[in-house]
């Protein structure tokens, strides 16, 4: 467990008084990543809530991250103001993804700071990238909310490029829910904690096919177990006999309704194995679940969605009354690209 953190030098950084950098001190330091967190959220009208617990299950089970070298921390006279971390995947096409995100205090902004933290993730992507044996494309990437104004123009100035877009969808559940019929052979069935790796392994195969998908890992799945996410009670999964043809994995955020004061249920993870598409079963999952949360009282639905989804699943959602109400944007550059000093 790291316990201690040295000072770290970061270049271009700006001459504020007192700003310095420094690595991570193990478990101490999520309750400051949870407050940084929630620092942000209002100032980005950012719906996500993470809670202490949520970030040490988080960093119980990071694939491609070493924390001790790649977080890092921004303070002033001692008082973190920003956080940031990098990882990396390879996807299922060959292309090796270089990841960095990062928060900084609303009241640090446009200081340059932001600035000196994204060309020392930069930096270190580039160093774990050197030690990547590749042929394919090697990119940096970043996610950001339409919201996120200050990143979104930071990110363009550095040459980035947007290169593709998710929507977050809601629908009110006071309009009309058609009935929700499957196929015939195809019934709901409850699931029982034998069966969650077969749901894991369903879902995983049934997003292969989507953009930026990248093989799952065991540590992926051991964080998914343990998830304040993962709802079991709420799912919907379809069978054929013993073959899982599709689910929708609800659960309710109780902590992001409870800051947003809202009354939501997510329907989320909707899936369907190729052999079963394009016969209404991801239509008929979705219209029972929000079934489902009209008769536990909430107000409103929401998913997210790539606005590309070569399944069509944008259409499906629109078709079952979902309506866009933010964009996310994937930035992207060639990891190769120039340096910074």
């Amino acid at each position: 467990m790291i316990t201690t953190a040295s000072s770290l030098k970061v270049p271009g950084a700006p001459s504020v008084p007192g700003l310095s950098f420094r690595n991570f001190r193990g478990e101490a330091d999520y309750p400051v990543i949870a407050s940084l967190l929630e620092s942000t959220r209002e100032a980005d009208q950012l719906d996500r809530v993470d809670t202490v617990e949520d970030i040490a299950k988080f960093f119980a089970h990071l694939s491609n991250c070493d924390p001790a070298q790649d977080v890092l921390f921004a303070e002033v006279d001692g008082d973190p103001i920003g956080y940031q971390r990098v990882t990396w995947v390879t996807e299922s096409d060959g292309d090796q993804i270089y990841m960095h995100y990062g928060v900084l205090s609303p009241a640090w902004r446009r200081r340059g700071i932001g600035r000196a933290m994204l060309h020392a993730a930069e930096a270190r992507l580039r160093k774990i990238g050197s030690s990547h044996e590749f042929t394919r494309p090697r990119l940096l990437q970043g996610f950001v909310s339409e919201s996120e104004v200050g990143t979104n123009a930071m990110l363009r100035a550095e040459g980035y490029r947007g290169i593709r877009y998710g929507f977050q969808m809601v629908r009110p559940l006071n309009e009309p829910i058609p009935a929700g019929i499957l196929p015939d052979g195809i019934e709901v069935r409850s699931i029982s904690p034998e069966q969650y790796r077969s749901v894991w392994l369903a879902a995983d195969e049934a997003f292969r096919d989507e953009w930026g998908y990248s093989p799952r890992t065991e540590e992926d799945y051991r964080l998914w177990l343990e998830a304040r996410w993962t709802q079991p009670a709420l799912w919907r999964v379809a069978w054929d006999g013993d073959q899982i043809v599709g689910m929708v994995l609800n659960y309710v955020d109780t902590e992001e309704n409870r800051v947003h004061n809202r009354s939501r249920g997510y329907t989320e993870s909707i899936s369907v194995r190729r052999p079963w598409r394009t016969r209404g079963v991801a239509t008929a999952l979705l219209l029972q679940s929000l079934a489902l949360l009209r008769e536990m009282g909430f107000q409103e639905a929401a998913l997210g969605v790539d606005s590309e989804n070569p399944t069509g699943a944008l259409r499906v959602y629109e078709g079952a009354g979902f309506r866009v109400v933010r964009k996310f944007t994937v930035y992207r550059k060639p990891l190769d690209a120039t340096a910074h000093a």
